[in-house]
């Protein structure tokens, strides 16, 4: 069955294609929550009318969407964060973590959009993917180092022991 998308929809296509589907996938999936019509003669042409005003506002939006790339590309998260033994992290540092750190920073993304293969479980620099748009993908680059508390803690800990042997000698 052919249909044209009424919105992009992830794996399918985007906003606009005429694509032939299975007919239960798009009688039982694409036509009733509105993501798709059926593809008629009439539709077609208003579909080609319709895409040239969305072509038009879609090349500015690039144009603005490029700019947020190259500035998001030049950012660079660092994390501190709790590890035990062997550097091993307690809990991950995930998208959500990712996005509200860039707020914090000014800059406004949702958290869907940033890509981590999975939730980062070690230190390092890792790059991590923020799809704005299907043409415009920065990477970021997130950083995971141990907290510095631990170490403060750990001096302070051998300090006292060698204080402690001082007083006992």
């Amino acid at each position: 069955m052919k249909v044209i998308l009424q919105e992009n929809v992830e794996g399918l296509g985007y906003l606009g294609d005429v694509l032939t589907v299975a007919k239960g996938y798009a009688r039982n999936y694409l036509l009733p929550r509105k993501k798709a019509v059926v593809a008629e003669e009439r539709q077609v042409k208003l579909l080609q009318h319709v895409k040239r005003q969305i072509d038009q506002k879609v090349k500015k939006e690039l144009e603005s969407l490029g700019e947020s790339g190259k500035n998001l590309s030049k950012i660079s998260l660092t994390f501190e964060v709790q590890t035990g033994k062997d550097d091993k992290l307690f809990g991950s540092v995930t998208s959500k973590d990712v996005a509200e750190r860039l707020a914090a920073q000014g800059v406004e993304v949702d958290r869907r959009k940033i890509h981590l293969p999975q939730p980062l479980k070690e230190l390092g620099t890792f790059p991590v993917a923020i799809k704005l748009h299907r043409d415009v993908v920065p990477t970021i680059s997130v950083t995971l180092v141990k907290k510095a508390v631990e170490e403060a803690t750990n001096e302070v800990e051998s300090a006292k022991d060698q204080a402690d042997e001082a007083v006992a000698e």
